[in-house]
């Protein structure tokens, strides 16, 4: 059987403590596949009664089960057989996220699933690394602190890049001893699907791991309320962050929120223009513009602005070629959805009603399906427009020019969004002082979009609170306890 024909051959059914169920209301959907416009597998809809039984199954893994009490060395070890499964399957995994998202399989075969082997192995090296404390009391007491797993934890993912933005969540979570519910997007449900089967391969113990896709505002809201539910890690929009920020409060549940962007990409005149070109391009059009950290918003000094924006045509027409996911040569593929699609076109027709200047793209391939859009710049743009203001999650780049240091910084911090930002100069000096001001929780100094497994990620103000990767993401997963003899 081909690796496509394995993908579509049968609907996808919940993965609830260890076993496939089928909806009780025997409800599927259809996810679709954004370069055919064409259906690729049924999907089992879950309700509330649904995510109901996956928190049971998880409340009992974590109360009852193997997992929260295994020596972490023995977690971290089941970790790592789940990572070497998702190896052995790197070739489906790619081509399941592709057909799901659109993504190019060059990237996703690899970028993402590479990216999730790493995950998943450097959280298993931490699973026996995370200690606590001695305190220094006198000799009439031992103080001490341990770390302990904060339970259930609900795990909301977007559609973008979906095995990515799941298993960086999964992954630490695990390490620590926490039993999962996961609800991805309805838009790309597969990849987790399809991680679930790794797990069971991998030996995962029952209940650890629970997928039930659906809807957000039944399964999602479910998960959020829900009293047997310890934490909710969430990523995706600003808007729906805050509602689950507010059904949250009800329980008190712990919260992580990574969520949209704004992104400055600033480029002074000392700047390697030629770089920061390629960077530029690349931060609008990676992943089709649907990136949260996306360079969306491109500051350029008005003395080099003619000359950066000639090179940066250049590399967007040469570097950056629409066409389908499959093919190798593509670096674009198509929006998610139509009604996406529809959503990016009106604020391309917004920011031409506004009077910034369209200086490339703005319109679609002649492509007979598929959800296309070229890669679309604006210049001219003032930071008063829809498009600097909204964060639009397509191929679109709002070019705003600049004189002083201090102007450009002021712009730049002029937005309730605060994920990430970029700045090319030679003067470290300047690109010192600028790192320090920009109010955003990555500063990348003469590169964009640099991730890495362990450098913490994630946003100021309204981009959210709580750190992904690195180190500093395993506390919140865990609960610090205090230990007091008395001798």
């Amino acid at each position: 059987m081909e690796l496509a024909d394995k993908v579509t051959s049968k609907p996808r059914e919940l993965f609830i403590d260890g076993q496939w169920v089928k909806p009780a209301a025997n409800k599927y959907f259809t996810t679709i596949n954004p370069a055919t416009e064409e259906g690729i597998v049924e999907v089992a809809q879950a309700a509330e009664q649904e995510a109901d039984l996956a928190v049971a199954a998880a409340r009992r893994a974590f109360d009852k089960g193997p997992w929260a009490r295994m020596k972490p060395t023995e977690r971290g070890k089941i970790i790592f057989r789940i990572a070497a499964v998702v190896e052995q399957q790197l070739e489906e995994l790619a081509l399941v996220e592709s057909l799901d998202t659109g993504k190019p399989l060059s990237f996703t075969r690899t970028r993402d699933v590479p990216f999730a082997i790493d995950l998943l192995r450097y959280y298993a090296g931490w699973a026996n690394k995370f200690y606590g404390t001695t305190l220094p009391t006198d000799e009439s007491a031992l103080a001490c602190t341990v770390r302990e797993p904060v339970g259930v934890v609900a795990i909301i993912t977007p559609w973008n890049s979906p095995l990515i933005l799941s298993l960086m969540k999964i992954a630490p979570a695990l390490a620590m001893g926490n039993t999962l519910i996961h609800k991805p997007a309805s838009w790309t449900p597969l990849s987790a699907l399809k991680f679930a089967e790794i797990c069971q391969v991998a030996g995962l113990p029952e209940g650890v791991y629970n997928v039930v896709t659906g809807p957000g505002n039944t399964v999602g809201t479910r998960l959020t309320t829900h009293p047997d539910v310890n934490k909710v890690s969430f990523t995706g929009e600003t808007v729906t962050g805050k509602v689950i920020m507010e059904k949250a409060a009800g329980t008190l549940k712990r919260l992580s929120l990574e969520l949209g962007g704004k992104s400055p990409h600033i480029v002074f005149a000392d700047g390697d223009l030629e770089a920061a070109a390629t960077f530029a391009a690349k931060g609008f059009c990676l992943n089709q513009g649907q990136i949260c950290w996306a360079g969306s918003r491109l500051f350029v000094e008005d003395k080099v602005h003619d000359q950066f924006l000639e090179k940066l045509l250049r590399h967007v027409r040469e570097d950056w070629k629409v066409g389908d996911p499959m093919d190798p040569k593509t670096s674009v593929g198509p929006l998610i959805s139509k009604s996406h699609l529809q959503e990016v076109l009106g604020y391309i027709d917004q920011g031409k009603k506004e009077g910034a200047k369209l200086i490339l793209g703005g319109d679609r391939p002649p492509m007979k399906k598929g959800y296309y859009l070229n890669p679309t710049v604006f210049d001219e743009v003032e930071n008063s427009m829809k498009l600097a203001r909204e964060e639009i999650f397509g191929p679109v780049l709002a070019v705003i020019s600049f004189k002083e240091f201090g102007e450009v910084i002021e712009k730049a911090n002029d937005t309730f969004y605060g994920l990430a930002s970029g700045i090319w100069t030679r003067d470290m000096k300047k690109a010192y002082q600028a790192a320090r001001r920009l109010k955003a929780g990555s500063v990348w100094v003469n590169c964009y979009g640099a991730l890495d497994v362990m450098a913490p990620f994630g946003g100021f103000k309204q981009s959210g609170f709580g750190r992904e990767f690195g180190q500093e993401v395993l506390s919140l997963y865990t609960e610090t306890k205090t230990v007091w003899f008395q001798m």
